[in-house]
């Protein structure tokens, strides 16, 4: 538990404090989706609660009830004691609900400090530069941007820096119940620490903060408590003193999951994949690696560390500027996706909302959509062999083989990855590429991808996967390669590292390097 508990008035004592916020037997449909069924929640003043659960158990609806952008069918809701009404979300603002969304919300072609005063009352409409500039400083420093030029376009931001914002824009309401969805699916180890450093402050402040994550060593450095959902139900709220990670598996999945990470195989001495000096933008030095048949090679590092941008160059995204690359002795050409496609190169990206899925598509037409041409002739595509197909990989991916026609939007967010990967079964890939494989995705569901990846390689299938996420880097990974600045650091067997030393690869080169207040912050 948090150092800031002993501060938070009575959640150490015997002597509970009044509760900010009260919810009681709330329900609440979709068609004959039951999403929340008749559930409990609860939240004391300055008080961190972790509210967890599997992708579809309800947190993010409970998260649109109370910020009111939903309203539930019914039960009721407190806040001090009192009656409240957060729907529409106007009432909701009004009674200091504030939410930091996953996806960001801010302008990205206004400026920092235009974007802090976004959709806020009150504020006149035309203010000197010198006073919203003034104004924006004194919200930046307390969420440790104060080395930001208050001018500075969003979009030149980096990835913390725009989370970070986002913390700000909600303090401008100076809201009492603060919901942080997912905060950190994006961020790498460095940029985690200032976020959660944030909410730590926060919280000592007396704010009551509700923390949605999937990221369980989160929980037990920040939480006071925890509520589980599962099922569309909610289980009484635990202290986090109380529990540990499997404990909070078992509670989330219903029973006990067993190992995370699938057992690795034997690796043959002939590599599969060879890079060779390969260079591209974001990359300051040259790489060289080898991939071999059955091999998971994890490349990890803070964001911009360079990890990426070898994955990216390798799938076609980023043309090399220099390097060779030989996938079953034959030289690939790396100048256009189309080609290493054809050369049996599977990329999935980072961001499936983005472009890894065609959210509003059925399942079978995104699953067949990097292979429809083998499905196709003279333009037209067979239904048939691509249902036949699809359903195939679907049920390889433990996808609902009677939910194909289905968009992906509708589906939970570990099984649009699953789908997202699942789809390059079909290219009959020798090596497959993954950035963030399991960003905002579920326990139960990670294990699924886990076990896949492990399936293919069984199969002769080369993996290289790039991840912020040290502790699946060491589980998943047979090899794994360490990154900063663009550089390659080290490169070994998964046996010599342990997660303090990959932490501290990835970490420690800061305090050898000093950089910028700005520099270091990206």
């Amino acid at each position: 538990m948090p150092e800031e508990a002993a501060s938070t008035g009575g959640l150490n004592g015997e002597t509970a404090p009044p509760l900010r916020l009260g919810v009681r037997r709330l329900s609440k449909r979709y068609g004959n989706v039951q999403a929340l069924d008749s559930i409990d929640f609860e939240l004391r003043p300055g008080e961190v609660m972790a509210l967890l659960g599997e992708n579809g158990a309800g947190k993010s609806t409970l998260v649109k009830i109370v910020s009111g952008l939903v309203q539930a069918d019914s039960g009721t809701i407190e806040i001090d004691g009192k009656p409240a009404s957060l729907y529409p979300s106007a009432r909701s603002q009004a009674a200091g609900v504030a939410v930091v969304h996953q996806e960001y919300s801010s302008v990205p072609t206004l400026s920092v400090a235009e974007n802090l005063v976004l959709g806020q009352k009150g504020i006149p409409p035309i203010w000197l530069p010198r006073e919203l500039n003034a104004r924006a400083r004194r919200l930046l420093a307390g969420v440790g941007l104060d080395y930001l030029d208050p001018r500075t376009p969003v979009e030149r931001l980096s990835v913390a820096e725009m989370q970070l914002l986002e913390v700000a824009r909600l303090l401008v309401r100076d809201a009492r119940i603060l919901i942080f969805d997912e905060p950190t699916a994006a961020l790498a180890d460095r940029e985690i620490e200032r976020v959660l450093a944030v909410i730590k402050r926060l919280s000592a402040e007396g704010r009551s903060v509700i923390y949605v994550t999937h990221r369980l060593p989160e929980v037990f450095r920040l939480a006071h408590r925890v509520t589980v959902f599962r099922n569309g139900q909610s289980l009484p709220p635990r202290s986090a003193d109380e529990l540990d990670v499997d404990a909070v598996i078992a509670m989330m999945l219903g029973r006990e999951l067993g190992t995370m990470f699938p057992a690795r195989g034997s690796l043959a001495d002939e590599p599969l994949l060879r890079v060779d000096g390969l260079l591209a933008e974001g990359l300051e030095e040259p790489v060289s690696l080898r991939v071999h048949p059955g091999e998971i090679v994890g490349l990890t590092g803070q964001l911009g560390s360079g990890a990426s941008a070898v994955v990216q160059s390798l799938a076609g995204m980023l043309p090399p500027l220099a390097g060779r690359v030989e996938l079953k002795g034959v030289e690939l050409s790396l100048r256009s996706r189309v080609a290493t496609l054809k050369s049996g190169v599977a990329y999935c990206t980072a961001d499936r909302k983005k472009d890894g899925i065609f959210a509003g598509r059925p399942i079978r037409e995104n699953l067949s959509s990097p292979w429809v041409r083998a499905v196709s002739s003279a333009g037209w595509i067979s239904g048939r062999r691509e249902r036949i197909r699809s359903r195939e990989i679907a049920a390889e991916f433990a996808i609902d083989v009677k939910r194909l026609g289905a968009a992906v939007g509708a589906l939970s967010g570990g099984n649009q990855q699953k789908v997202a990967v699942g789809k390059w079964l079909g290219t009959a890939p020798g090596v497959i590429l993954l950035e963030e494989p399991t960003r905002g995705v579920d326990i139960g569901a990670r294990a699924e991808i886990y076990q896949r990846l492990r399936d293919l390689c069984s199969a002769g299938v080369g993996i290289v996967v790039a991840s912020s996420d040290t502790s699946e880097i060491l589980g998943l990974s047979d090899t794994i390669a360490t990154f900063y600045r663009g550089r390659m650091i080290r490169i070994l067997p998964h046996d010599e590292w342990t997660e303090d030393a990959l932490v501290r690869e990835v970490m420690h080169q800061e305090d050898e390097a000093p950089a910028e207040a700005g520099e270091a912050a990206s």
